[in-house]
């Protein structure tokens, strides 16, 4: 058997059925007001519960103080700021995360430049498999 085109494995009747994360705690850090609900309800569909979305850094500082999650998914930028201070406390606590940016400008520091990440516009599979990959 060759393996899937996607990252869903197929269920009866041939429909794809997508992952199961019930119960994984999503930290989402998203400024935009469509992707936001967006990427909630993807995460929401795979079993999800969403931490947020934070729309500013003072919002996703406070929910990574004071929230427990599994897995972050930032957006780079955020209302003119960049992500990145973030980025080395969720690094302390050892929590991975996935970057996200709409911009085609990836720069940024060298200790974050191989972390996984993920242009937008992204789909549910593209979330599906960026959330398996860093919770396996």
């Amino acid at each position: 058997m060759s393996s899937p085109d996607s990252f869903t494995e197929a269920a009866k009747d041939g429909v794809p059925m997508m992952a199961d994360f019930t119960g994984r705690r999503i930290l989402l850090v998203e400024d935009s007001p469509v992707v936001g609900p967006f990427t909630a309800d993807l995460l929401n569909d795979l079993g999800c519960e969403v931490v947020g979305p934070a729309p500013n850094m003072s919002a996703a500082r406070e929910l990574a103080d004071g929230e427990r999650f599994d897995a972050a998914i930032l957006d780079v930028h955020i209302r003119g700021e960049r992500i990145f201070p973030l980025l080395d406390l969720l690094d302390e606590r050892g929590v991975p995360f996935l970057l996200t940016s709409g911009y085609a400008d990836w720069s940024m520091p060298d200790q974050w430049a191989e972390r996984p990440r993920l242009q937008k516009p992204y789909t549910v599979g593209d979330i599906e498999q960026a959330l398996g990959y860093l919770l396996d």
